[in-house]
């Protein structure tokens, strides 16, 4: 798959069970995906039309968290990543959201090279802790950063 026969686009109700899929393959968390990807989520589909890769907001005043970012294995090294979370992150600008976050415990390494630096919880909790992510799935562990809008 190239640049050229991958579109992105807003995810809906519709795209759910194929980004869960993928997130269950990724062993990553599932609980409150399906309403994030259903409400600010956006997807990567190839040639075909298959979702190949996702991620997803929530919304905590002018703060947003990003989560559930996945990529199907077959897509992997392609840029899919990368192009799901700089769209993820022009929907968040676009809905009026300065400040995101996010916590992971896979792709600590991945993240800064897309400028997102890591920050101590109390800074994340205080402004998207009441997430799932921060609450229920990632409460003790993961490493939260950081991205100002630019």
């Amino acid at each position: 798959m190239t640049g050229s026969s991958m579109r992105l686009e807003r995810a809906s109700g519709a795209d759910v069970p194929a980004v869960e899929a993928l997130l269950s393959a990724a062993d990553l968390p599932l609980d409150g995906a399906a309403d994030a990807v259903a409400s600010l989520g956006v997807v990567a589909r190839d040639a075909a039309g298959a979702v190949v890769g996702a991620a997803a907001l929530e919304r905590f005043g002018s703060a947003g968290l990003l989560r559930s970012v996945v990529v199907a294995p077959a897509a992997r090294g392609l840029g899919v990543g990368r192009a799901v979370v700089e769209e993820a992150e022009r929907l968040a600008a676009a809905e009026g959201m300065d400040d995101l976050y996010l916590i992971t415990e896979t792709a600590e390494a991945w993240f800064p090279r897309l400028g997102w630096t890591p920050v101590p919880r109390s800074v994340a909790q205080a402004a998207v802790g009441e997430s799932i992510e921060f609450t229920t799935v990632c409460r003790d562990k993961g490493v939260p950063m950081r991205r100002l809008r630019p």
